[in-house]
């Protein structure tokens, strides 16, 4: 596959998100997940996402174990910030910044990340604060480019400010377009690369999820407001509308909906999550699916928006600072 840029940071034009393997979606396969890694990078996907939440550290530690003898072919992202205290669900401060990123080296297996990104903006601690202590690991090697993730414009200036940012890690689907008004311009204005998670709506986009009874009894998906019954049953109108254009194109609804978003720009870098390798190469043959102004129109004009917000309203909150 052709390449990308998140700032200077040369990745495949499409990413692997990890989390669903270790939480999030039903039971984990580790043995299929290290298979799903390993295809990934044999198919030019370079960028691998994870974070120091995601299982309690249990993704980092099987991320590391699949990257551990191949470690040169890989762009290794993670986040920090989370904490699962109810009286401060995320942190920021200097200290606090020094001691996630030494505990994820630490379960990785690895001396450096390549991509380190702030989770969710910190509203207690300054931006200049977060960013001047990542800007130091920088200055010691642990990490090599920094990132932030659901940052609101005027932050994202901020730290931009105090160290170059390379990348901003949002949702960005065909059903949560959020960044594009201000928080897109201002990172295309500022060279920073965009990474957008869940791509596929969580799944919905693909058709694959039509009631709540194809969802595990502990996969969130349960606990979000677009997959209530009543919104799921109003969202299936969109996700035909997209299979139908889909099928003209002899592509799955999945891929039209990947390769949109693929189209948003040349530094945009989806990272479609996934567990298993026959998702993995459907998620990858989108990245050469190529689509014309008036393609683009067409799916805008047939899919309407979502019914339901894209997350709960806690973590709404914590979104765009």
């Amino acid at each position: 596959m052709t390449t990308r840029f998140l700032g200077p940071l040369e990745v495949g034009p499409q990413g692997l998100g990890c989390m669903g393997m270790s939480q999030s979606y039903g039971k984990g396969d580790d043995v299929e997940s290290i298979a799903t890694i390993h295809r990934a990078l044999e198919l030019g996907v370079t960028l691998l996402d994870t974070a120091d939440m995601y299982g309690s550290g249990a993704n980092e530690e099987l991320v590391g174990r699949a990257v551990a003898d191949r470690r040169d072919q890989v762009v290794l992202a993670t986040k920090f910030g989370f904490t699962r205290m109810p009286d401060r669900p995320v942190r920021g401060d200097a200290e606090y910044v020094r001691q996630a990123c030494d505990a994820s080296l630490r379960r990785l297996g690895v001396d450096h990340v390549d991509l380190y990104y702030q989770h969710r903006v910190d509203p207690d601690v300054p931006i200049e604060e977060t960013v001047g202590a990542m800007a130091e690991l920088v200055g010691q090697g642990k990490v090599r480019h920094l990132g932030l993730s659901e940052a609101g414009a005027a932050t994202i200036r901020r730290a931009h400010a105090v160290h170059p940012i390379a990348a901003l890690q949002s949702e960005w689907s065909l059903w949560t377009r959020d960044v594009e008004p201000e928080i897109a311009p201002t990172c295309v204005e500022l060279g920073i690369g965009i990474v957008p998670f869940s791509p596929l709506g969580r799944g919905l986009l693909t058709g694959a999820v039509t009631s709540l009874d194809d969802l595990a009894e502990d996969d969130m998906r349960r606990g979000l407001p677009r997959f209530e019954q009543a919104n799921l049953a109003r969202n299936m109108a969109g996700v035909a509308a997209l299979r139908a254009l889909a099928e003209d194109r002899g592509v799955t609804a999945g891929q039209l909906a990947l390769a949109w978003v693929q189209h948003r720009g040349s530094t945009v870098v989806p990272i479609p999550g996934t567990k298993r390798r026959r998702y993995l190469e459907e998620n990858v043959a989108a990245a050469s699916l190529e689509l014309t102004a008036d393609d683009l129109a067409a799916i805008d004009a047939a899919v309407p928006a979502a019914a339901g917000d894209r997350a709960t309203a806690a973590m709404l909150r914590l979104a765009n600072h």
